[in-house]
Parts: structure tokens; sequence; C-alpha cells
């Protein structure tokens, strides 16, 4: 490991949620050009970037309940991100699946975290 990689949190939720609305967008860009993708895409990609988004409203909220309300979102985009992945997957046949499979993966791990939180911050 470099030193870089040493100073930073070894787990940076910031930067996590903008890497998959980012792994999302170059996914949708391979995406066959189907009515059914455009539309789908559209909305992958909205509720992929309000994952993040969301998120660091949460880490400057004004308030605790302005905090869980955030995080509360962001779980809730996770989970439709989940959805619309997984909806793409089944209804295209895709040379490589595996961008897919693995946003799937991290909405699912992103919800879990975010259920985490909100848990712990009761």
């Amino acid at each position: 490991m470099s030193n870089v990689q040493n100073q930073n949190p070894a787990y940076d939720l910031e930067e996590r949620t903008f890497l998959f609305a980012k792994e999302v967008r170059l996914f949708v860009k391979t995406l066959p050009n189907t009515l059914a993708n455009i539309e789908d895409g559209k909305q992958l990609i909205r509720a992929s970037g309000s994952v993040g988004a969301n998120y660091r409203e949460a880490n400057e909220a004004l308030s605790k309940k302005d905090f869980l309300m955030r995080i509360k979102i962001s779980r809730k985009e996770a989970k439709e991100s989940e959805y619309w992945l997984k909806l793409i997957t089944q209804t295209n046949e895709l040379k490589n699946n595996s961008d897919g499979l693995k946003s799937i993966d991290e909405a699912v791990a992103l919800r879990k975290i975010f259920s985490s939180i909100l848990n712990k911050s009761k």
C-alpha cells in the first residue's frame, strides 16, 4: 500500500457513492439503444446519483432529524437503483453483464450500509 492510501480513511462513503454513480453511468452507455433502455436508464441514472447527493447532504445536516431523513432517502435511492439494474440486466442480452451485476451488488451493499447507519443513529 502506498502512503496516500494509508492516510485516507479506509472507508470513504462519499467517494464510494460517487464511484457507484459513475460506474452506473458507464454501464448505461453500453446498453443497446432501445426505448425501454433509454427510459430505464434515465431512472437508474437519477436514482444512482441521488444516493451520493443525499449522503453528502446528510453530512451537512442541520439537525439529527434532517440527517436521518437524508440517510433514509439515500437508502431508498440505493434500493431503487438495485431495482432498475436488475430490470435492465434481466431484459437485455448483454455481452458483458458483469458490470451490471457488480453494480447490483454495490447497490445492495450501500442499502445495507445506510440501514446500519440508521439503526446506529436511533
